[in-house]
């Protein structure tokens, strides 16, 4: 059994060649087989059901597809009141019963459930520097949960388990569709006959991972037993996300927040808007690629974990873990004595003691307090009130 966080910077790595991965993410359709020994602790049906008891996830979040259509949540929720606020329960035995009869159950953002899914999670996110989300498909006998379909982020499907017959059709007759697009005639692929284009098909089985660029078309059905895997969905930088950080430079530019001159003569308003051009032209030409990514990746947000009571009182013994809370692991900046971070999109200052310990743990993400003083080069003592400091600002976890 492999380490789910180490499943797509490692395993899928291993078996596709990373190089060979990132050059083909987004841009062409992967199959590769992990072994099911890598997948078995992500999710299993007793962690599903532990899952379902303990977080009672509801409608939109869990819900059932049955041949292309939502099944109506009064079919397998009843009314309910928590803490004075309505909500939907899931019942138990309808659920059961439609699963029965075909349905499919979705259940979104498992990777906020469920600490091992989440490790993955993180884990491709490190990989593409994008932000991931894992949700769950779950359906029994040769029925489908949905049509013939594209989705608007790229995914990467982990069989877990049972079987799951699919079809790639491939990119449809828009290139690069989004989610907030303003053409929405997009359709699949066809041959000379009219019928649907297949690129790949085949069945997956516990341990196979496949990669569906965004936009690809898809057709996916039951193989008539049980079948459970996840979609990690994430979303890549595009070029109107490079624009929309260039607007928002405009705001410091006084040429563009002042009015437009719309009463003015038609050479006042031409010359206005040559001048508008080419400061724009001057902007874009300022703002690279790297220095974009750059700015996003300040911007990557971190999971919401707390590490009681080690923020409040004392500091940590030898034995603590100290797990890393960023999931990028952000570059450090020396000036005057300290050095700084920006993690989320917040610039925090350390003294310079501090820098080896977070060295140690971008790299290595989790370690016991003494493993990481003798890494960073220093006195117990002294690592563990860097450790304290970082605890405080939620930089890191200790256990």
């Amino acid at each position: 059994m492999t380490d789910p966080g180490q499943l797509f910077t490692k395993d899928l790595c291993d078996a596709v060649g990373r190089e060979a991965l990132t050059s083909r993410l987004s841009e062409e359709f992967v199959l590769a087989d992990v072994g099911a020994d890598a997948v078995r602790s992500l999710l299993t049906f007793d962690d599903l059901n532990a899952v379902l008891s303990s977080c009672a996830p509801e409608p939109p979040r869990l819900r059932l597809h049955r041949d292309g259509s939502p099944v109506p949540v009064e079919r397998y929720t009843e009314a309910a009141v928590s803490s004075r606020n309505p909500r939907r329960v899931v019942r138990p035995e309808a659920l059961y019963r439609e699963l029965r009869e075909g349905a499919s159950l979705v259940l979104d953002s498992v990777d906020r459930m469920h600490p091992p899914v989440a490790a993955a999670a993180d884990d491709l996110m490190r990989l593409v520097r994008e932000r991931a989300q894992a949700n769950l498909y779950l359906i029994w006998g040769e029925s489908r949960g949905f049509d013939t379909h594209w989705d608007d982020h790229d995914t990467v499907i982990v069989q877990l388990a049972g079987s799951k017959h699919w079809q790639v059709h491939g990119p449809g007759s828009r290139p690069y569709p989004m989610k907030n697009d303003v053409d929405h005639t997009h359709t699949p692929p066809r041959d000379a006959e009219g019928e649907l284009q297949v690129l790949w098909e085949g069945v997956l089985r516990p341990g196979q991972v496949i990669h569906v660029p965004r936009g690809w078309w898809h057709t996916v059905t039951g193989t008539g037993e049980v079948s459970m895997h996840l979609t990690f969905g994430f979303t890549r930088a595009t070029g109107v996300d490079w624009a929309e950080a260039l607007v928002r430079r405009l705001f410091d530019e006084e040429v563009f927040r002042r009015d437009l001159p719309r009463f003015a003569d038609p050479d006042v308003r031409g010359k206005h808007r040559r001048e508008l051009a080419a400061r724009l032209a001057e902007l874009a030409e300022e703002l690279d690629l790297e220095d974009f990514l750059a700015e996003r990746d300040a911007r990557f947000p971190r999971r919401t974990s707390f590490s009681l009571p080690w923020p409040v009182q004392g500091d940590p013994g030898p034995d603590a873990l100290v797990e890393f809370v960023p999931i990028l692991a952000p570059p450090l900046s020396r000036a005057d004595g300290k050095v700084s971070v920006t993690v989320a999109g917040r610039r925090y200052r350390f003294p310079e003691a501090v820098a080896p310990v977070l060295e140690v743990l971008a790299e290595h993400r989790r370690l016991t307090l003494a493993d990481l003083a003798e890494r960073a080069g220093q006195e117990q003592e002294r690592t563990a009130r860097a450790v304290s400091a970082l605890a405080r600002h939620h930089l890191v976890l200790v256990r």
